[in-house]
C-alpha cells in the first residue's frame, strides 16, 4: 500500500497538469507546512514589458490536503481570499456569530460554508490577512461612513428623550468581509447589521466608552481629509457631553441640540417644532491643504470611485465605436478644494459640477494617465473589496486598448463582455 501512496505521490507532484489549455507542473513547495499564498500579476511589469500570462491570470499554488496540517487553507476565489483556515479550537466573531470551528474534512463539517450562518445571500469574499492600513481606514470612512446624533422621544427616559451617538459605515452587502476587517481593526467593538430592503450591511459603534476610546482617538491620529472632518469635531463634543451625562439634563440637552444642527443635515422639523430658541453652533471650516498617506486615497476610491469603460458610436474609427476607460471620483460640492489637491496630487484629471445638483465629478480618461499614473498607484496601494475585482478588470481592458485591439471588432467584443460584467453587472458568488 505505501509503494502505490508513493508512486501517486510521484504522479501528483511531478506530472503537469492540463488546466485551461497551458500546461503547469505541479512541484512540492519548499514552504510545505507553511500558510498557501495566491500569486497575483503585476499589471506595472504588464504595461512596462507586456503581457506574458493570458489576461489576469493568477497561479496559485497547491499541496495534497494530508501534507498541510493545520497550518494551510484552502483557495476558493483569487486575490488572496479562502475558503477556510485551519485552526485549532474555536472562536466566535461578535454580533453576527460566526462560528469558525473547523473539524478533520470538509465532508464532515456540520456546515459546508459557514457564511451560511450569516443569511447573508451575497458578498465578496476578498480580504487582506494583514490588520488594515489606518489612513486606508481613515480615507473609506471619508468616502462612506458617518458620525451622526439621533434624538428621539422615549417615555422611559427622565425627559422622555433619547439621545444615541453613533459611529457608522454601510455598503453593500457583498461587502460583509471588509465590514468584517474594519471591526476587527477597531478591535472587535461595535455590531454588524443587515438591511435587506437596501441589500447593504451596516457596522455600528454606539458606546460611549467605545467612542471615546477607540473611535475618536483614531480619528484624532489619523484625520478626515473631507468637510465630514467637520461633523467628526461636533460629534467628539456631544460624546464627552454625553459621557458626563449632560443628555440626561434639560441644559445639556439643549446644548446636544444647538450642536446637532450644525452636523450633517442639521435637525428634523419634528426637533424644531419641539424645542425653541435654537441656535445652531459655528460649524468648523475644515480646509485640507495635503494628501497626508497614499493609503488614505486607496480607501477613500475603495468606497468613493469608480473604474468604468464608456463605449459609444464614433464615425472616426474603422468599426464605428469608440472606447473609454474612464477612473472618477463624485463629491458635494463643499469639497472642491480636497478635488482640486486631488487633481495635483496625481498630476491629472478635471473637475465637473453637476449643472442641477451640489455635487461635483473628478475624471481622468485619457489613457497615458491611466496606464502610467493610475494603474500604477493602486498596484502599490491596493484597493481593498469588490471594487478591487473593478479594477482588475479595468485593467484587462486597458491593455487591450494598448494591444489596438479596441480598434477591432473582435476586441470591441471582449470589451463589452469585460464591461458587462463589472460594478452593477459583477455577479459574485451566491452561498
Amino acid at each position: 500500500m505505501g509503494a502505490v501512496f508513493a508512486l501517486f505521490a510521484a504522479f501528483y507532484y511531478w506530472t503537469p497538469a492540463l488546466r485551461n489549455r497551458n500546461t503547469l507542473l505541479w512541484v512540492k513547495l519548499s514552504n510545505s507546512g507553511n500558510t498557501l499564498k495566491l500569486i497575483v500579476p503585476s499589471y506595472i511589469l504588464k504595461f512596462i514589458s507586456g503581457w506574458i500570462n493570458h489576461s489576469c491570470k493568477v497561479t496559485s499554488y497547491k499541496i495534497d490536503e494530508n501534507l498541510m496540517g493545520y497550518r494551510g487553507s484552502k483557495s476558493d476565489l483569487i486575490l488572496k481570499s479562502v475558503k477556510e483556515q485551519r485552526v485549532d479550537g474555536s472562536s466566535w466573531i461578535q454580533t453576527i456569530h460566526v462560528r469558525c470551528t473547523l473539524m478533520g474534512f470538509e465532508r464532515n463539517y456540520p456546515l459546508k460554508i459557514l457564511s451560511k450562518q450569516l443569511n447573508i445571500k451575497q458578498f465578496s469574499t476578498l480580504n487582506t490577512k494583514a490588520k488594515l492600513n489606518p489612513w486606508f481606514v481613515t480615507g473609506l470612512i471619508d468616502g462612506e461612513g458617518t458620525f451622526s446624533i439621533s434624538i428621539m422621544k422615549d417615555k422611559e427616559y427622565k425627559l422622555a428623550w433619547k439621545v444615541r451617538s453613533v459611529f457608522q459605515i454601510a455598503l453593500h452587502s457583498r461587502e460583509l468581509s471588509l465590514l468584517l476587517e474594519l471591526q476587527a481593526f477597531f478591535g472587535g467593538i461595535g455590531s454588524i447589521s443587515q438591511s435587506k430592503s437596501h441589500n447593504m450591511v451596516i457596522y455600528s459603534v454606539a458606546g460611549i466608552k467605545d467612542l471615546k476610546t477607540i473611535i475618536i482617538p483614531h480619528f484624532e491620529n489619523y484625520y478626515l481629509l473631507t468637510q465630514k472632518a467637520a461633523d467628526f469635531m461636533l460629534f467628539t463634543k456631544i460624546v464627552e457631553l454625553m459621557s458626563n451625562n449632560a443628555h440626561l439634563t434639560i441644559e445639556g440637552l439643549h446644548k446636544i441640540i444647538n450642536i446637532k444642527a450644525s452636523m450633517n443635515w442639521g435637525i428634523s422639523e419634528m426637533l424644531k417644532s419641539e424645542f425653541k430658541n435654537i441656535t445652531p453652533v459655528d460649524r468648523p471650516i475644515v480646509i485640507t491643504s495635503t494628501l497626508s498617506n497614499p493609503n488614505w486615497l486607496a480607501g477613500f476610491v475603495s468606497g468613493e470611485g469608480c473604474f468604468d469603460i464608456d463605449i459609444s458610436k464614433s464615425k472616426s474609427t474603422s468599426i464605428g465605436h469608440r472606447v473609454q476607460l474612464r477612473f472618477r471620483i463624485k463629491q458635494h460640492e463643499r469639497d472642491i478644494k480636497l478635488m482640486e489637491l486631488l487633481i495635483k496630487y496625481l498630476g491629472s484629471g478635471k473637475i465637473y459640477k453637476d449643472p442641477k445638483l451640489p455635487k461635483l465629478e473628478l475624471k481622468i480618461v485619457k489613457i497615458s494617465n491611466i496606464t502610467k499614473i493610475i494603474i500604477p498607484f493602486f498596484e502599490i496601494n491596493p484597493l481593498l473589496g469588490v471594487k478591487q475585482l473593478d479594477f482588475l478588470d479595468w485593467c484587462k481592458v486597458a491593455n487591450l486598448i494598448s494591444e489596438g485591439s479596441h480598434l477591432t471588432n473582435e476586441g470591441l467584443e471582449k470589451i463589452r463582455i469585460i464591461k458587462s460584467g463589472m460594478n452593477t453587472g459583477r455577479k459574485l458568488t451566491k452561498f
